[in-house]
């Protein structure tokens, strides 16, 4: 009795991918793609840039002129533009200092799946990032503003009241005494924008009261 052997092949159906289901692989791909290599970024590019904040990438504006060191200050945005609301509890954060280590790269939307706008979630109470908002300036110029150097640097205030009030208040304690700390310079203080770049030159006006800083600054000059 011959027996035959006959070998079984298992034959797969063929099946086609839908146009979602091939864009879904195209972006991952693409999202793994990006990770791997992403464009890198350089302090004074115009782009967004791509930073960590916890598990996830959020797509942020950089300030310009505050983008230097290893500390700048970041405005994050929802992943679609500025204009794209998080959810019914997205707040608008501001300018917050972000470590340079924190950043991925340019932004590549790409990235877009792996922020927390994909995942159906609000930023967090916690984003890992201080605030970057407002500063005292005090300066010394002359009065036709050909000279001038800043005396002392207070920041960053968290909110601008606090910034308005400190400032009024050393505005206060330099009157009159122009003439007596240094003669032929006016001196005044302005709140502005916090310059996350030297943040180390800026005394926390939150440790110690705004004019018990100005009166050492004051002293240093004169014994100078």
């Amino acid at each position: 009795m011959i027996r035959r052997m006959f070998s079984r092949r298992a034959t797969l159906p063929c099946t086609t991918l839908s146009p979602e289901d091939q864009a879904a692989i195209d972006a991952f791909r693409a999202m793994l793609a990006a990770l791997r290599t992403p464009d890198p970024w350089k302090p004074g590019c115009a782009h967004d840039i791509a930073v960590r904040i916890g598990p996830f990438v959020e797509r942020a504006h950089t300030r310009p002129g505050d983008d230097h060191g290893d500390l700048i200050a970041v405005g994050l945005q929802h992943p679609g533009g500025p204009y794209a609301p998080y959810g019914s509890r997205y707040r608008k954060i501001g300018w917050l200092r972000c470590e340079t280590a924190k950043i991925l790269g340019l932004w590549d939307p790409a990235y877009a799946p792996l922020t927390h706008a994909a995942a159906g979630l609000d930023l967090p109470d916690d984003i890992g990032m201080p605030p970057a908002h407002y500063a005292i300036y005090v300066k010394a110029r002359t009065p036709d503003n050909s000279q001038g150097h800043t005396l002392l640097r207070l920041g960053p205030y968290t909110q601008t009241r606090h910034a308005d009030r400190d400032a009024d208040r050393l505005d206060s304690a330099l009157q009159g005494r122009e003439t007596t700390t240094l003669p032929g310079f006016r001196v005044s203080a302005r709140p502005a924008p916090f310059d996350v770049s030297d943040h180390r030159l800026h005394a926390d006006p939150y440790e110690t009261d705004a004019v018990t800083l100005l009166n050492a600054a004051l002293e240093d000059v004169t014994a100078a």
